[in-house]
């Protein structure tokens, strides 16, 4: 299993191995003593399955508060899929950036996305499965979302406007300048 940081380096990409032969293949996507040696000592508590019928469907961005941050170990099992995380700590250094990868069945990448971020993703092609590892129960108290299209994140999502479906809750997130101290960066690296 490779593990390597991404621009922003607490953000990690996460490749594993395959092994195939001509009954297919196996790989280990996880496991927690590989990841412990590169510092990510996180119990996971739930996980979750997403299917996406369409091409543009974008989920996101979205975040849970404290005491419920969720951080998330996200892979895309069919299809493909751009990730994006966009760093909300109050203080970091790169606050309001954003870093974004393919994941797809083909390239059989995740990624860690750890507290402290908002996190989306957009189909790239129809019939997509993505399933990740969350680090906090899903709690609708501590829910929030940031604005998919502030044009100060400058986000390319590689599929035209007119193209995407987003939900109606995501339509009506607010942008980074309005949404206020969600996260320190002081607190989401004693995390």
């Amino acid at each position: 299993m490779q593990i390597e940081p991404l621009d922003i380096p607490e953000v990690l990409v996460i490749k594993p191995r395959k092994h195939g032969d001509e009954r297919g293949f196996f790989s280990e996507v996880y496991r927690a003593d590989v990841l412990a040696e590169r510092g990510l000592r996180q119990a996971f508590v739930q996980d979750n399955h997403v299917f996406s019928a369409r091409r543009g469907v974008l989920r996101g961005l979205h975040f849970q508060v404290p005491p419920s941050a969720q951080g998330k170990l996200v892979r895309c099992t069919r299809g493909a899929i751009l990730d994006v995380a966009v760093d909300i700590r109050v203080g970091s250094p790169t606050f309001g950036r954003h870093v974004s990868l393919e994941l797809s069945a083909a390239n059989w990448r995740q990624v860690w996305i750890p507290a402290g971020f908002a996190h989306a993703y957009v189909t790239l092609e129809p019939n997509c499965e993505v399933s990740y590892k969350t680090t906090s129960y899903y709690d609708p108290a501590a829910e929030r979302g940031l604005a998919w299209d502030d044009p100060a994140l400058g986000i390319d999502w590689r599929v035209p406007r007119s193209e995407l479906t987003v939900s109606a809750k995501d339509l009506n997130n607010p942008r980074l300048a309005d949404l206020g101290p969600a996260f320190r960066y002081s607190d989401a690296v004693s995390a």
